[in-house]
This record gives C-alpha cells, sequence and structure tokens, in this order.
C-alpha cells in the first residue's frame, strides 16, 4: 500500500468530521454567515503566507531538481495567485488592508502555522511533505464534496470552484505521486514520523475550519 493510502485510511474519521463541520455544510448551502466567512479569510490570509514559506524550505530540502520545481512553484502559488483570490474575497465582503493588517493570528492559526514553520525547518524532507499535504490534499476532498451538493447563486462559488477545480486537483494529484515516490525509499521509523506528521497537520486543518466557525480567540474568549 502506498504511503498516501495508508495515511488517508489511518485518518478517514478525521476526514469524514472535517467534512461534516458547520462550517462546511453551511458554506455548500450558502447559508454561511457573512462574519464567519470574513473570519476565515483573513486568518487564511495570514496562513498561506506561512505556508508558502513551508513549501520554500520543502523545495529547497527535495531530493530531485524535479521536486525542487514543483515545490517552488506551489510556493508561488499559496502566495501569489491565492493571496489574490483573498484579495478579491476581502472586497466582495469589505474587509479593509487596515483592518486586515491589524488582525492578529488567532491560536488555531498560530497553531498551526509554527508547526508547519517548524516543521519545515528541523525535520527531513519526506516527514516536511508528509506535514503539507492534508493541506493540499483534504481542501481538494472537501472542494469536490463542496460542489456537488452547492446550492445555485452560492455566494461562496468562487471559493468552491477553487478548491474543487481541475488545475487544483491535478496539482495535488502530483504531490501525491511525489511523498508516494519518496516515501518508498524510507525506512520504518521515518515512514511513522511522517505519518504522526500528516494526522497533526490533518487535526490542524479541523481546528482551523472550527476556530473560523466559531470565531475563536485567544484565551478562549469568543466574539461578544
Amino acid at each position: 500500500m502506498h504511503f498516501s493510502q495508508a495515511a488517508w485510511q489511518r485518518n478517514l474519521a478525521l476526514y469524514e468530521k472535517t467534512l461534516a463541520m458547520p462550517f462546511n455544510q453551511e458554506l455548500a448551502q450558502g447559508t454561511l454567515s457573512k462574519a464567519v466567512f470574513s473570519h476565515y479569510v483573513i486568518q487564511d490570509a495570514h496562513y498561506l503566507l506561512a505556508y508558502g514559506r513551508a513549501l520554500a524550505v520543502c523545495a529547497a530540502k527535495a531530493f530531485s531538481a524535479d521536486d525542487v520545481i514543483q515545490f517552488t512553484e506551489a510556493a508561488k502559488i499559496a502566495i501569489v495567485v491565492e493571496r489574490t483570490l483573498h484579495d478579491e474575497f476581502m472586497q466582495e465582503f469589505d474587509i479593509t488592508k487596515e483592518q486586515f493588517n491589524h488582525t492578529p493570528l488567532t491560536l488555531a492559526c498560530h497553531h498551526y502555522t509554527s508547526f508547519l514553520t517548524a516543521t519545515a525547518w528541523s525535520e527531513s524532507y519526506p516527514v516536511v511533505l508528509a506535514s503539507l499535504l492534508p493541506c493540499f490534499w483534504i481542501y481538494a476532498e472537501v472542494g469536490k464534496a463542496i460542489v456537488a451538493n452547492s446550492i445555485e447563486n452560492n455566494p461562496y462559488q468562487a471559493w468552491i470552484d477553487t478548491y474543487s477545480g481541475e488545475e487544483f486537483h491535478q496539482a495535488v494529484n502530483q504531490v501525491i505521486r511525489t511523498i508516494d515516490q519518496v516515501a518508498a525509499r524510507c525506512d520504518a521509523d521515518t515512514l511513522e514520523k511522517m505519518h504522526q506528521a500528516y494526522t497533526r497537520g490533518a487535526e490542524l486543518e479541523w481546528l482551523f475550519w472550527d476556530g473560523a466557525y466559531h470565531q475563536r480567540q485567544w484565551l478562549g474568549l469568543d466574539p461578544a
């Protein structure tokens, strides 16, 4: 069994829990509140910068020239292309640049980005890959599931189209092929570290969406 297949089976219950979250269900039905989505967009924009940096470190550690190109391009996409999409969302939902710049990372966003950057700098290439995979893969699968149930004229259709689109899924499939090729060369101890990194990343994906839905702040204080 490939690493990706084993990782998905190990964390299937967590994925199903993520898909069933109110954030994703209400997003599909177009009933997610504007305040919740605005909170999410701001935090996700902060997240993407850290994710891009982790991808750049991943590229620097890559085993092959093709992998260096793959993850360098992925870092560029995370920072440039997706941030541009978020700029459009910010305008649509009346989020000013000043508001974004003065909104700190939430506990969930800080935890997730700290995990990714620490792993990127301190761990081996295979483990770094595994930590980055959940963001690619879970978003793709959630996007695919949501688009199948999305209502017409959904106010969040642009987000749905991004993560359910063919271009994004092709990129995700290439990352999965890469990690399976890398994992095939790893010993048992490294494989287990990869599984632990993947699971923690998947847990933090759930935490990020949960924190966005409840607009959780530091010290457990929810918005009034």
